[in-house]
Parts: structure tokens; C-alpha cells; sequence
């Protein structure tokens, strides 16, 4: 969930409906950019978790490294979430390389993630070899590169000998990355399970690769105005 995509009020009635134990599920939400301020952070924090209907967020991330915040005000508002024990562990998403950096080095190395578009169209290579060397992991969006992956002769070719469509080829292949977890969006019952269905199989290192080979120059499918300097190229 995220308090900008208007979904923590659903998701915690949900949850409540059916009465899942809080301890069997994961729950993660994100600051907006426009709570960052020492004055809204943690109010907004205390919103969210009343629409999740829970105590704690298992995990707290930045939704965007924002220019017109205080970046060093902001990192502490995180932290005082973690103390709190309003939010168990802490990250961050659509951050740079150059940008965890900084704010590994102002929260104690306790950043746990940095969520960010991770597909076989985009090259995140920077991203993911800082991750892995700080003991952190990344947390891929927009896995299936909104259905482009779907269209790929490598990756459908590679599906047929699976018996597995492209949508889980892709999934298994950002798996098998070290560090990498993947969150994607499905609208059917039928997706949700085939989503699941990747654990049945393992590419060899040479599929690895002929997939990974596919990123390209305009692979990026999420880069709004307030973007950061991206380490690798931008959507054309």
C-alpha cells in the first residue's frame, strides 16, 4: 500500500474482514512527498495505520526523494517511525545510488530496501550491486514491465520450454537474483495464483542472461518530473 494510491483504507478493512492474524502477513506502505515535513510525517504515519487498521507497518519506505524536503529532516522522521515501533523496518524507493548513499549514512545504516522499477527492460545494475554490498535488498515494481514482457519472443520462447507463460518466467528470473524481491500488480484471481506458480522451476545462467540482455535504452516505464538523475538512461 501507499498513502498515495488512495488503497490503505481497503486494504485494512479487508484484512479486518477477514480477520488474518496480524503476524501472517507482511504490510508495507510509503510516505507521499507531501507529509515529508516534520509537521505531517509522523501524523500521516498515524492516518495510515488507522485506515490499515494496525498497530505497525512491517515495513515504512520514502515513496520518492523529494528536492523541496529537508532530506536530513526527513530521514530523521523515518527514524523516529522505526523507534516508535510504528514501523518494524525501513526503506526507501526511486532512490539512486548516489541518494542511498547519503541516506544509509544518516539513519545508521538501518535502511533495509530501496524499492524501485526492476524488469528485463531496464538496466538497475548500480542499483543492485549497492544493495547487495550494504547488506540491503531491492524491491522490484512494475516486474512484468506493464505486460511488455508479455510480448517478448526470448521470454515466450523460454516459457514454452517451462510450460510457463512470460509473465512467470519473468518473475523466476528477477528471483534469482540475489537481494531481489518482486511485488506485481495482478487484476484476477487467475494472475494472483499464476504469480505463485514460479517456484516449480529454475532458468539455467545462459536463459539468465539472454533475459537480462534484453534491457534497452527507453526500458524505463515509471519517470515522472520529480524524478531523481537516474544512474542508468532515462525513458526516451
Amino acid at each position: 500500500t501507499a498513502q498515495a494510491y488512495g488503497n490503505e483504507l481497503d486494504v485494512g478493512t479487508a484484512l479486518n474482514e477477514y480477520d488474518i492474524n496480524r503476524e501472517d502477513y507482511f504490510l508495507t506502505t510509503k510516505i507521499w512527498m507531501d507529509n515529508f515535513s516534520p509537521k505531517k510525517f509522523l501524523k500521516s504515519l498515524d492516518e495510515s495505520l488507522n485506515k490499515l487498521q494496525t498497530e505497525y507497518v512491517n515495513m515504512l519506505l520514502l515513496h520518492w526523494p523529494d528536492d523541496n524536503s529537508d532530506f536530513d529532516e526527513t530521514l530523521g522522521q523515518l527514524m523516529e517511525a522505526k523507534k516508535s515501533g510504528k514501523a518494524r523496518l525501513i526503506g526507501v524507493s526511486n532512490y539512486t545510488v548516489e541518494l542511498m548513499k547519503n541516506a544509509q549514512s544518516k539513519t545508521d545504516n538501518t535502511l533495509v530496501t530501496n524499492q524501485v522499477e526492476f524488469h528485463p527492460f531496464i538496466d538497475q545494475g548500480p542499483v543492485l550491486e549497492w544493495v547487495r554490498r550494504h547488506n540491503m535488498f531491492l524491491t522490484g515494481y512494475s516486474p512484468l514491465s506493464r505486460g511488455d514482457v508479455l510480448k517478448s519472443d526470448t521470454i515466450n520462447s523460454i516459457g514454452t520450454k517451462y510450460k510457463k507463460n512470460a509473465g512467470q518466467v519473468t518473475l523466476r528470473w528477477a528471483l534469482q537474483h540475489e537481494r531481489v524481491a518482486v511485488i506485481p500488480k495482478a487484476a484476477s484471481e487467475d494472475h494472483i495464483k499464476g504469480n505463485f506458480e514460479v517456484f516449480d522451476f529454475e532458468l539455467t545462467q545462459a536463459e539468465m542472461d539472454q533475459i537480462s540482455a534484453l534491457h534497452r535504452e527507453d526500458g524505463r516505464k515509471v519517470n515522472p518530473d520529480w524524478a531523481p538523475d537516474w544512474d542508468t538512461a532515462k525513458a526516451a
